[in-house]
Protein backbone atom coordinates (compact mmCIF):
# COMPACT_ATOMS: atom_id res chain seq x y z
CA UNK A 1 0.00 0.00 0.00
CA UNK A 2 1.12 3.56 -0.39
CA UNK A 3 2.10 5.79 1.72
CA UNK A 4 -0.24 8.99 1.93
CA UNK A 5 1.80 11.91 0.05
CA UNK A 6 2.07 15.61 1.34
CA UNK A 7 3.80 18.48 0.08
CA UNK A 8 6.84 19.44 2.17
CA UNK A 9 9.09 22.58 1.78
CA UNK A 10 12.73 20.62 2.42
CA UNK A 11 13.89 24.23 3.12
CA UNK A 12 11.74 24.50 6.13
CA UNK A 13 13.28 22.47 8.66
CA UNK A 14 12.72 22.88 12.65
CA UNK A 15 15.99 23.04 14.85
CA UNK A 16 15.14 19.21 15.35
CA UNK A 17 15.32 18.29 11.93
CA UNK A 18 12.07 17.71 10.97
CA UNK A 19 10.21 19.05 8.21
CA UNK A 20 7.52 21.73 8.96
CA UNK A 21 3.99 20.91 7.52
CA UNK A 22 2.48 23.79 8.15
CA UNK A 23 3.60 25.85 4.89
CA UNK A 24 0.40 27.29 2.42
CA UNK A 25 1.75 24.03 0.31
CA UNK A 26 1.36 21.37 2.96
CA UNK A 27 -1.89 22.94 4.31
CA UNK A 28 -3.51 22.91 1.08
CA UNK A 29 -2.32 19.28 0.21
CA UNK A 30 -3.57 17.74 3.37
CA UNK A 31 -6.71 19.41 2.93
CA UNK A 32 -6.96 18.52 -0.77
CA UNK A 33 -6.38 14.16 0.44
CA UNK A 34 -8.76 14.60 2.83
CA UNK A 35 -5.45 13.36 5.24
CA UNK A 36 -5.88 13.53 9.43
CA UNK A 37 -2.36 13.69 10.58
CA UNK A 38 -1.39 11.52 13.87
CA UNK A 39 1.52 10.85 16.06
CA UNK A 40 3.48 8.26 14.28
CA UNK A 41 2.09 8.09 11.17
CA UNK A 42 4.04 7.13 7.96
CA UNK A 43 4.20 9.31 5.45
CA UNK A 44 5.78 10.36 2.26
CA UNK A 45 6.91 14.04 1.63
CA UNK A 46 7.51 15.84 -1.53
CA UNK A 47 8.88 18.59 -2.80
CA UNK A 48 8.02 20.50 -6.05
CA UNK A 49 7.58 17.26 -8.08
CA UNK A 50 11.52 16.79 -7.65
CA UNK A 51 12.33 15.36 -4.28
CA UNK A 52 10.51 13.12 -1.90
CA UNK A 53 11.13 11.30 1.32
CA UNK A 54 9.51 8.92 3.29
CA UNK A 55 9.12 10.21 7.08
CA UNK A 56 7.05 9.94 10.61
CA UNK A 57 4.09 12.88 11.41
CA UNK A 58 4.32 14.03 15.12
CA UNK A 59 2.81 17.03 16.73
CA UNK A 60 5.59 19.64 17.66
CA UNK A 61 3.88 21.04 21.29
CA UNK A 62 6.73 23.61 20.74
CA UNK A 63 5.56 24.94 17.97
CA UNK A 64 1.89 23.56 17.53
CA UNK A 65 2.38 22.34 14.00
CA UNK A 66 2.71 19.47 12.51
CA UNK A 67 5.95 18.17 11.72
CA UNK A 68 7.35 15.35 9.49
CA UNK A 69 10.85 13.02 10.71
CA UNK A 70 12.92 12.31 7.66
CA UNK A 71 16.38 10.60 6.74
CA UNK A 72 18.18 13.45 5.05
CA UNK A 73 20.38 11.15 3.46
CA UNK A 74 17.62 9.33 1.74
CA UNK A 75 15.89 12.25 -0.07
CA UNK A 76 15.51 10.79 -3.69
CA UNK A 77 14.49 11.92 -7.10
CA UNK A 78 10.76 11.15 -7.73
CA UNK A 79 10.76 9.43 -11.47
CA UNK A 80 6.75 10.81 -11.85
CA UNK A 81 5.47 13.67 -10.34
CA UNK A 82 2.96 13.29 -7.56
CA UNK A 83 0.00 14.29 -8.87
CA UNK A 84 -0.55 11.24 -11.09
CA UNK A 85 0.12 8.90 -8.07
Amino acid sequence: MALPSVSADFNNADTLGRVRLSTVGSLESLARSGLKLVDGLLIRVHNDDELEADGVASFSAEEQIWVATIDWNAIRQIDQPVRSR
